[in-house]
């Protein structure tokens, strides 16, 4: 392959230089065009085919249905590593020893106490409030309460930051489900690992003990790990971008929080339930909704199959279908509309059109599954989505600053009027 690339405009030819990653990925390096080419710029509505950095964290082949973390696969990950191993080897590239994870996991613990007064913001907010304004809001809140920015060239500084915001957000959480459900707030329990702790604190009832699922804790690691990081999509871009300024980790994170709030990137298993309650208000006929999703002139949409970045398979379905089987067998739920989704899911599997066309359930469908029987609420889900995707953002904002990426500007074609002339208002 030559190392080089050339484009041809109005008759001259330029060269731009041809990048290779180690998965063998190729990118025209363009970053010269603009000044080389008198003002040509690339239009890429979406930035579908562009690459705004060079990033060691995670590798996607969404044609393969490959998904690794620093090299290793997301099946392997899963089946062995913990969400706090995880998290390290995201933020930091390697995987943790015995004694740093030990020592992870304390500095976490010993940052996990929030200022009494972000208690009042969470009391101020009505029990109708979507819990991601609550969360994103929450998390925005902490740069007050912690203002000084963070000294990226010290590596100490970047650490108790780090542990900072994995200590204190799922308390933020615990208390954005508790505030909707008009619990009492809970501060979790130091002597409990990360994600025994997260359930302790959402689901305690204030007269009784909370009694542990290994099942549902297993259930809740692997959901996180899988939605830990997946490479530049729109809330971790939108991380990066707002980090590229120079502000500082917890504002960068708000950022990203109110991205992935979207229904069509982390509210998609939201929109799964959705569909699923709008399916049994409707008879339940699951054969029918199939037909319709296969009827090009019918409007609904399937929500929770297929993947616009996996064209075979999502691999993290996969992993966490079982995970969804195994926690409806244990909690023995009896829920029409789990019924509903698991038909849907059968269906999928065996129906030529589907299987033709590898429209598979995705990670979002059977995350919603497991959410709706652990008792999650639906507007809870991706408050979820974004406990899970905490490292990853946090290792991309790192990355980007300890890379000094200069600050995100895109560049626009314009189409509006060109240059007219002032009329005055009785002249209008």
């Amino acid at each position: 392959m030559s190392d080089k690339a050339t484009i041809e405009i109005k008759g001259k030819t330029y060269e731009f230089p041809i990048i290779e990653g180690t998965e063998n990925e190729v990118a025209i390096d363009i970053k010269n065009l603009r000044s080389s080419t008198e003002g040509v710029i690339t239009l890429d509505p979406g930035y579908k085919n562009t690459g705004s950095c060079e990033s060691a964290i995670t590798f996607l082949d969404g044609e393969k249905g490959i998904l690794r973390y620093r090299g290793y696969s997301i099946e392997e990950l899963a089946e062995k590593a913990n969400f706090l191993e995880v998290a390290f080897l995201l933020i930091f590239g390697e995987l943790p020893t015995k004694e740093q994870l030990e020592k992870f996991h304390a500095d976490i613990k010993a940052q996990s106490v929030v200022d009494e007064d972000v208690r009042k913001i969470v009391d101020a907010f009505p029990k109708s409030a979507h819990p991601m304004g609550v969360i994103a809001s929450l998390t925005s809140a902490l740069t007050a309460f912690n203002p000084s920015s963070v000294n990226v060239n010290s590596e100490e500084d970047m650490y108790k930051a780090i542990v900072k915001i994995l200590g204190k957000f799922p308390v933020l959480v615990a208390w954005t489900f508790r505030k909707k459900n008009g619990l009492p707030l809970d501060y979790g329990d130091k002597n409990l690992g990360y994600v025994e702790n997260i359930l302790k604190m959402m689901f305690k009832q204030p007269n009784e003990d909370y009694l542990f699922n290994p099942i549902v804790i297993n259930a809740l690691d692997k959901l996180l790990i899988l939605h830990a990081d997946h490479e530049q999509n729109c809330s971790t871009s939108t991380v990066r971008i707002a980090g590229s300024s120079h502000v500082g980790l917890f504002a960068s994170l708000s950022t990203g929080i109110s991205a992935l709030w979207g229904p069509l990137h982390g509210g998609a298993n939201q929109a799964v339930l959705e569909m699923l309650e709008a399916i049994k208000e409707d008879g339940g006929d699951t054969e029918k909704y199939m037909a319709k999703a296969k009827d090009k002139e019918d409007p609904f949409r399937l929500m929770g199959f297929g993947h616009r970045v996996y064209k075979n398979f999502d691999p993290r379905a996969k992993i966490i279908k079982k995970a969804a089987d195994e926690i409806l067998n244990d909690l023995g739920v009896e829920d029409p509309i789990l019924n509903i989704a698991k038909a849907l899911e059968q269906e999928a599997l065996k129906d030529p059109y589907f299987v033709d066309r590898k429209l598979y359930p995705n990670v979002d469908f059977y995350s919603g599954i497991i959410y709706r029987a652990m008792g999650i609420p639906t507007d809870m889900f991706t408050v979820m989505f974004a406990l899970g995707r905490l490292p990853g953002w946090i290792a991309q904002w790192r990355e980007m600053r300890l890379n000094n990426e200069p600050i995100g500007r895109p560049r626009q074609i314009y189409v509006g009027e060109t240059l007219r002339s002032f009329k005055t208002i009785d002249k209008r």
